[in-house]
């Protein structure tokens, strides 16, 4: 047997110990210079990329140059998501008790797709998704999983609506979406195999809800064309504007009209753990499906969705295929096999990354911090509302709005430059970094406060930035 190397596949205690040591020793100084990097870079990555290409190595090389690499070269130009001045898109979490989580997770390597192979790993992603549904008032006996995020968990949905509600030959049913809806949405449509004229999509009103009127009418003349409704899709925080659809009014249409009622809660859902929230997340708990993404507000790190379904059964009914190698699956409806829930047999352990900092923290800290999150985007928006000639295109509902400058005497042909200029005036410090969107066809910044990392001295950066680059596009 040949000798065994410092790098061979199974490392030393010793070996390992360096390992970790040397990524902490690289790790920790770029987590605590945070502060000071820049919120993103702009600059194009193809040239980088293009620099990065390699052939497949045939030896390995030294340790310290490969952390040389990722952290010189191949991290720097990016998005820096962990920043604190991040307020783009919906902001993803990385609180570091996961990082832990996924190392102890992936180096025991279990495997928790079938319960019989690792039942207490499965078990304690089981409490997981079950707190979740406590937490968003879903009744008990309610469960689901855990997924890489909410766009998996849309598809799930989807999938598991058109196999509880329509036949084999489901090419007639159709689904309603606000127009405001997440584009995963109707991915998840398509995937499903229903044809994108399928997707009905429903008028927003001026705070960009969806219609409920527009969508009777469109459910009543679906019927009488002879197609079938059969999924009704709400909003709980959009993208675009942080907009909540009209939850329970919503959840008294389809249950007259026996749709099955999915509501994408990616970014809102989690902010029902706060009081001030919790009215207006009301009829999320009347859902037959939910999303929630806890790498948005809950601060876990990217690659963490979740699904909830008001009955667990209807996932096995949609997802469950077994084999002659297959071990048998459990009947006790306490008892889960991952694989018999959703289109994955093999799949990583997410369940500790939510459990050991749900443990160890406990809700009442997320609580706090979204609470926090409010508070700055109560600041931010005051602050914002005060500048001339700025109007707010989309009032906060949670911890997202949407602003654009207005001067007199600049067309509306130039306003769109004129916005898009001052958005890339207040990023260009790198202080924050901000994006834009279209609303009611004209260009208009977002600011998202979202990071657990994001405080009141990088809010007073954004407002200065904000003051300064509009002085500079005014000019």
């Amino acid at each position: 047997m040949p000798a065994m190397t410092p790098d061979s596949l199974e490392p030393s205690s010793e070996r390992l110990r360096e390992l970790v040591s040397k990524a902490l020793d690289r790790l920790l100084p770029f987590l605590e210079s945070l502060p000071e990097q820049r919120a993103g870079d702009f600059e194009s990555g193809a040239e980088l990329a293009r620099s990065l290409a390699e052939p497949a190595p045939e030896s390995g090389m030294d340790y310290d140059e490969l952390l040389d690499h990722l952290f010189e070269r191949a991290l720097p130009q990016a998005y820096n998501t962990a920043s604190p001045g991040y307020m783009a898109f919906i902001p993803g979490g990385g609180i570091l008790h996961s990082a832990v989580a996924d190392l102890i997770a992936d180096a025991v390597n279990r495997y928790v797709t079938v319960f019989v192979a690792a039942p207490g790993m499965v078990q304690l992603e089981v409490n997981v998704v079950r707190w979740f549904c406590e937490q968003i008032g879903m009744p008990q006996g309610s469960g689901g999983l855990l997924t890489t995020g909410g766009s998996m968990a849309n598809f799930i949905g989807v999938v598991t609506a058109r196999r509880e509600k329509l036949p084999e030959n489901f090419l007639g049913g159709t689904i309603y979406v606000s127009d405001q809806v997440h584009h995963c949405v109707t991915k998840a449509a398509v995937l499903a195999g229903f044809p994108p004229a399928r997707v009905r999509r429903v008028p927003s009103d001026d705070r960009f809800r969806m219609r409920v009127e527009p969508l009777k009418e469109m459910i009543s003349a679906d019927r009488s064309a002879g197609l079938t409704p059969f999924l009704l899709v709400a909003s709980s925080g959009t993208t675009n504007t942080g907009a909540i659809d009209p939850l329970m009014e919503l959840a008294d249409l389809a249950q007259r009209e026996n749709l099955w009622y999915h509501v994408d809660a990616a970014y809102g859902g989690f902010f029902r753990l706060t009081e001030r929230c919790r009215p207006k997340l009301e009829g999320i708990e009347r859902a037959d499906s939910v999303v929630l993404d806890p790498h948005k507000a809950l601060f876990l790190p990217y690659g963490m969705g979740s699904l909830l379904v008001r009955d667990p059964g209807a996932l096995g009914r949609a997802h469950s295929v077994t084999s002659d190698y297959m071990p048998p699956y459990q009947e006790d409806p306490d008892l889960v096999d991952f694989c018999a829930i959703s289109p994955e047999l093999s799949r990583g352990n997410r369940g500790l990354r939510a459990w050991l900092p749900l443990k160890l923290l406990g809700f009442e800290t997320f609580r706090a911090a979204l609470d926090e999150k409010l508070d700055l985007t109560a600041f931010a928006l005051a602050a914002v509302r005060a500048m001339e000639h700025v109007r707010i295109v989309a009032e906060p509902e949670l911890s997202l709005f949407a602003f654009r400058m207005e001067p007199p005497g600049v067309t509306d042909e130039d306003l769109d430059d004129l916005n898009q200029a001052w958005m890339d005036a207040t990023n260009r410090p790198g202080r924050v970094m901000l994006t834009g969107t279209s609303l009611e066809g004209r260009f208009a910044l977002r600011i998202c406060i979202l990071s657990f990392r994001t405080h009141l001295d990088r809010i007073e950066m954004a407002i200065e930035d904000l003051r300064s680059a509009a002085a500079e596009v005014l000019v």
